[in-house]
């Protein structure tokens, strides 16, 4: 349970700025990293009542350029929606933003973004950053773009006072990488959620086309990474006479999107984004939810659907791997044959221990270790971090 504190901590009289940035914004944002702020920021502002908490988002994104959401006040900054050009844009401003706003700390979110965790600490921010994945794996970028994420990814493990890793395979590879800077790095995972119940399921399926028990389920973006095309093969090829939802959508024009949605029939429904209140309907009324993934950080995806109860097939990347489910939950990535013999299984074969998921990942849990990174980012001279329960060590 979530309990207040006013300890104080070294920023003015006790109750500093903390300004987020790295995202979109939210609420009603589709992405991982929004989910993820979305659950966060929240919890650690009825921690920490005292504390502002500014997100910096992208305007284009949001309905309003300033908003306050659970205490938490959201602020879109100007940036021009571009695939290559909008995370770094709308980061540099969110820093000068942040500068003039008297911040005290900056979290940064993602490595792309985090190419400015050493402009921020010139700046004089306290500096953490969350790595949610190694994006210069994502198969949508080029290799300039990939040279610029592996650049980012270092300067904010060298520059940022402490870093975030959301899954424990994640943290080991970074510590590994990055020994002088092992202490700096807390391992701290995305949680499962609550989600909204305030949509009526048997609306939610009629208006989507689809009956209780009889489709399976994918939530995620249209973007080649999230192996869509894998599952959409394999359910073709496959003796299912379910139907198949995608939920989800993208972020930019794409050759691959727009071939994806041809695909779509009688029997492939492209759902578009949901809310979450009708993504908890689905979780519940699947027979089957399927995460063909290449690439994940921690999916919060994947922790929704466990914790709504669904049965669940993973592919078996570290990220997925790192949920801890059965063996039999999962495939081999990218290999369709696999895919599809599984998808002629029954599906309470892969049923999941709900509880066990929800235990284990706990927004409450991690709004409770951010904080604590906070604290020791904030504190002045050198501090201990305890959300890694290792001695990490920073200089003020």
């Amino acid at each position: 349970m979530l309990q207040r504190t006013s300890a104080s901590t070294g920023g003015s009289e006790g109750s500093p700025t903390i300004c987020v940035t790295g995202l979109r914004g939210f609420p009603h944002v589709m992405g991982g990293i929004e989910s993820h702020c979305e659950e966060l920021l929240p919890r650690i502002k009825a921690l920490w009542p005292d504390h502002r908490s500014v997100v910096l988002g992208r305007a284009p994104y949001l309905p309003e350029t300033v908003n306050v959401h659970r205490g938490v006040e959201i602020i879109g900054i100007p940036c021009p929606r571009s695939q290559h050009l909008e995370a770094i844009v709308s980061t540099f401003l969110a820093v000068l933003s942040a500068r003039k706003r008297g911040a005290d700390l900056i979290h940064i979110h993602a490595i792309g973004p985090g190419l400015l965790a050493p402009f921020a600490r010139m700046l004089g921010l306290k500096v953490v950053v969350t790595h949610h994945g190694t994006d210069y794996h994502r198969a949508k970028w080029g290799k300039v773009a990939r040279t610029a994420l592996r650049a980012g990814e270092w300067l904010a493990l060298n520059f940022a006072h402490r870093v975030i890793a959301v899954s424990p395979s994640l943290a080991t590879q970074l510590k590994r990488q990055f020994p002088a800077r092992a202490q700096t790095i807390n391992y701290i995972p995305n949680g499962t959620s609550d989600l909204p119940d305030d949509a009526d399921p048997d609306l939610v399926l009629a208006r989507i086309g689809v009956e209780r028990g009889n489709f399976l389920l994918a939530v995620a973006r249209l973007v080649p990474e999230k192996g869509l095309h894998d599952l959409i093969e394999a359910f073709e090829a496959s003796n299912s006479s379910a139907k198949l939802v995608i939920a989800g959508a993208t972020d930019h024009e794409s050759d691959y999107a727009r071939a994806l949605l041809e695909r779509a029939g009688d029997r492939v429904i492209f759902a578009g984004v949901q809310s979450r209140a009708t993504l908890k309907c689905l979780y519940e009324s699947c027979a089957l939810f399927v995460m063909p993934s290449y690439h994940e950080g921690l999916p919060i995806a994947a922790l929704e659907a466990a914790s709504c109860g669904a049965r669940m097939l993973l592919s078996d990347i570290p990220a997925n791997l790192d949920i801890g489910l059965e063996l039999r939950n999962y495939f081999p990535v990218g290999d369709v044959a696999a895919l599809t013999d599984r998808l002629d299984a029954d599906c309470a074969d892969f049923q999941v221990d709900r509880d066990t998921v929800r235990a284990r990942f706990s927004w409450d849990k991690a709004a409770e270790d951010t904080l604590a990174v906070y604290r020791s980012a904030l504190a002045p001279g050198r501090a201990k971090s305890r959300a890694s329960g290792q001695p990490g060590m920073v200089e003020g």
